[in-house]
């Protein structure tokens, strides 16, 4: 069964939570289970939950000219959020799949402006976590702008070690920007 306190230790591991804090996350937050392959968010709807990925795996991808393009992959003890979606409140353009059976913990986008106006310490967590992936949304767009696509997928060994035993090579290879063959070769060569 889910356990509310691995969120508030992230949440602790950024700022001390007070009583008063702690208690009305773990009356607000919700545990939800998700099963593989399943949609958290589809382009049109607005994206009403911030979730705290506490077991499983997710992607972040949309469609160009008809083909899944994968932006990102999200691991235990990550926050999984649409994130233009979310804060301007406006339809998603992306998918967001649990690639794994998932359990989740989530705030609407109205706890979270409540828990930001009721507890200023809250808002320090907010901040932390919203700089943490805005650096690594561009880490990620600066790789596929700067860096060769054998630089690209031995950064991905380095930060996502297990992934290739948990996602699909095709989903794999549109994350780096290359093509599945472009990435067996790569996985080859390094394996030689």
């Amino acid at each position: 069964m889910p356990s509310v306190e691995a969120f508030l230790t992230l949440c602790e591991a950024i700022q001390p939570l007070s009583e008063p804090l702690r208690r009305a996350l773990q009356q607000l937050v919700k545990p939800e289970t998700v099963a593989a392959r399943s949609y958290l968010l589809q382009p049109g709807q607005t994206a009403n939950r911030l979730y705290f990925l506490e077991q499983g795996l997710v992607r972040g991808f949309y469609l160009k000219e008809g083909k899944e393009v994968t932006a990102w992959f999200m691991q235990e003890g990550d926050f999984v959020i649409s994130i233009h979606s979310f804060f301007s409140r406006q339809p998603s353009h992306e998918y967001l799949q649990a690639l794994t059976d998932c359990t989740f913990w989530s705030l609407t986008y109205e706890q979270l402006q409540q828990l930001y106006r009721e507890f200023p310490e809250f808002n320090f967590i907010g901040r932390a976590l919203t700089e943490k992936y805005y650096v690594l949304s561009e880490q990620r767009a600066l790789h596929l702008r700067m860096y060769s696509a054998a630089e690209r997928y031995e950064q991905l060994l380095t930060h996502f070690p297990g992934i290739f035993q948990r996602v699909p090579l095709k989903m794999l290879a549109s994350h780096l920007g290359m093509s599945p063959e472009t990435l067996s070769r790569l996985r080859a060569r390094r394996s030689n």
